[in-house]
Order: structure tokens, then C-alpha cells, then sequence
């Protein structure tokens, strides 16, 4: 059977894509993924790679992935405790497909500037 015309279950509580779409889909879970899954960053190290994610949100970013089993978070009971983050295997296994998408949105970048760029000429959705 072709997975591309495979059924795919939509219902929101049973619904595996859209749990996992809800969990990763926001501005900067990718972000946060593909750099823990280069090796494991303190989280200084980690805002300084991502220089417009502010404090806060890293922070909340960190909790969600570790929660979901994407991140592990170590801590060294040092004087001041020294947190490090990194991707789990389950992370890791989720960055591999991100491949696919960067590659199509770096080959599609152009078209997708067109249509936004007619859409915004023709008024927008009006």
C-alpha cells in the first residue's frame, strides 16, 4: 500500500501525528533538538546558540522535550549546581527526520516566497 494515500486517524485523543506535531511544532522545539542532538550543552551554552530564545522559554522548551522523553537533563551537585542538557535516543531517532524537512523547505523556499509574495499583491485572503 502507498503510505501516502495510507488513512491517517485525525481524532484528537487518539491521533499520533498531531500529539506529536502539538509537542514539537512551535518555534522552537526543532531549534532546541538539533542542537542537543550535536552533544550534550549546559543551558548557557545552549541560549547562546540560540541567541533569540529568551530564558523563559528555553526553560519551558527544556521541561516539554524532557517530559516527552526527547532530552535528558543532568545535574552535577557542584556550587552552582551545573545543569547540562543532550537528546535522548528517542530525540535522536525524531532529528533524522527533520532531514527530510529542512531539505524540502531549502528546496521549496523559492516557490513558497512567490506564493506569499502573490498571495500579499493580490490583497490577501480577503
Amino acid at each position: 500500500m502507498d503510505t501516502t494515500e495510507a488513512a491517517v486517524d485525525t481524532a484528537p485523543e487518539t491521533c499520533p501525528v498531531r500529539d506529536v506535531v502539538d509537542k514539537i511544532g512551535d518555534k522552537w522545539s526543532v531549534l532546541v533538538l538539533l542542537h542537543l542532538h550535536q552533544g550534550a550543552m549546559r543551558f548557557t551554552a545552549l541560549r547562546r546558540a540560540i541567541p533569540d530564545i529568551s530564558q523563559r522559554v528555553l526553560t519551558a522548551t527544556l521541561r516539554k522535550l524532557e517530559r516527552e522523553g526527547l532530552v535528558w537533563r543532568r545535574v552535577v551537585a557542584t556550587i552552582p549546581p551545573q545543569v547540562s542538557y543532550g537528546a535522548t535516543q528517542l530525540g535522536t531517532s525524531l532529528v533524522g527526520h527533520f532531514a527530510a524537512l529542512a531539505e524540502w523547505a531549502k528546496s521549496n523556499r523559492p516557490a513558497i516566497e512567490a506564493a506569499r509574495a502573490a498571495f500579499d499583491r493580490a490583497g490577501g485572503a480577503g
